[in-house]
């Protein structure tokens, strides 16, 4: 039992040495990594450059992605109100068309019949009318009666609700009634183009019938495109209604889309994201919708500790910097990144004020000059 006993507490010492020992490598080759000694040469062959910390105004700004959309008011959906037969019709998904522009003929029977029913009326009308004159003039000569005027008249205003329904409904179809006449009664109608836009999806082909609930095309107002962002919800109230938003694609970020939020969705999607609507300053072709977009949002301007981005270094997941302590000797020290504007990034650290002198140039070497030491 005591051979037990010796041989356990043996075991607790090795540990316990093992333990110190582990601490003290660790503390040693944090030591080592903190500061890097060069000789002259060697910092003059490096071309390391020192400079200052500075305040400077930093603005913060807010990634957002999202898609180029098309608001509802500006897709059209073109149908016709009778069924028909597509004679033809030269559109294709992509093409670019113009307002008043045909879009296809249709044919039916039910045209020609609407014509014939609304010319009848109106003949109609117009000999009731003639007879509603004439009974007049003898109702106040007393040689017709009064019931026989109120009958024309009955008659001529049914006549004129006949007619006028009818002329609607030819108006519906793009047939001017005041320029129909017996001899321009056709059995086709045209398609008309309502707007200046893009053909985004074409239902028929020539010969088919298409009903009156069809959708024959899909028309796209492109010059009344938004950005539809998505904003998480720690960044909405960041947001307000006319900030400037620069956007891009994600194939160019050298092309920028100056926009404005136009509306914030206030209620959060199943990402926990609100939806940003964001009007183009100027239509852009490239902008085409459903295009990927990245945007950006300046949404801070304080006062903050800066440093150029190429003295920031990031080691082991962190990010240093190397102060110049003198005789060619540099501390690496911890500090935390913020935001980056032009070249400058926002950095904190409490060893770190604007009249210290840090490596502002090839700061990675000292960064290469630290790990070998580290594995000397």
């Amino acid at each position: 039992m005591k051979k037990y006993i010796s041989a356990f507490a043996s075991a607790l010492v090795l540990i316990s040495c093992g333990k110190k020992q582990n601490e003290e490598n660790k503390n040693a080759e944090d030591k080592s990594i903190s500061v890097i000694k060069l000789t002259t040469e060697q910092v003059k062959n490096a071309g390391l450059e020192t400079g200052n910390p500075t305040l400077r105004n930093i603005q913060e700004v807010l990634q957002l992605q999202g898609t180029v959309t098309v608001p509802p008011k500006s897709v059209v959906s073109i149908s016709i109100p009778l069924g028909g037969y597509v004679k033809s019709t030269n559109l294709i998904a992509g093409m670019n068309v113009q307002k008043g522009q045909v879009l296809a003929v249709l044919e039916d029977m039910q045209f020609i019949e609407l014509q014939q029913d609304y010319l009848m009326a109106k003949e109609k009308f117009e000999l009731a009318q003639n007879e509603y004159k004439r009974q007049k003039e003898l109702n106040t000569n007393k040689a017709s009666s009064d019931k026989v005027l109120e009958q024309i008249t009955t008659e001529m205003r049914t006549q004129r609700i006949t007619m006028s329904s009818l002329e609607h409904k030819l108006t519906l179809l793009g047939i001017n009634p005041k320029k129909l006449t017996v001899s321009t009664i056709s059995n086709t109608i045209k398609v008309i183009s309502p707007i200046n836009g893009l053909v985004s999806k074409v239902n028929v082909n020539v010969g088919k019938y298409v009903n009156p609930t069809d959708m024959l095309f899909e028309l796209i107002d492109k010059k009344d495109i938004v950005l539809t962002l998505n904003a998480f919800e720690k960044d909405v109230a960041s947001l307000s209604v006319g900030q400037t938003v620069m956007a891009f694609a994600n194939n160019s970020d050298t092309k920028k889309y100056p926009a404005k939020i136009a509306f914030i969705n206030q209620s959060l999607n199943g990402d926990r994201a609100a939806e940003i609507i964001c009007k183009v300053n100027v239509y852009n072709p490239s902008l085409l919708p459903g295009l990927f977009i990245n945007a950006e949002v300046e949404v801070g301007n304080q006062k903050a500790l800066t440093i150029p981005e190429d003295a920031v270094v990031r080691w082991q997941g962190k990010f240093y910097v190397f102060i110049d302590i003198g005789n060619n000797q540099f501390q690496m020290v911890e500090v935390k990144s913020g935001v980056k504007n032009e070249g400058f990034c926002q950095v904190a650290s409490n060893e770190l004020n604007n009249s210290s002198k840090i490596v502002v140039k090839n700061a990675y070497t000292l960064l290469m000059s630290a790990m070998n030491q580290d594995e000397q």
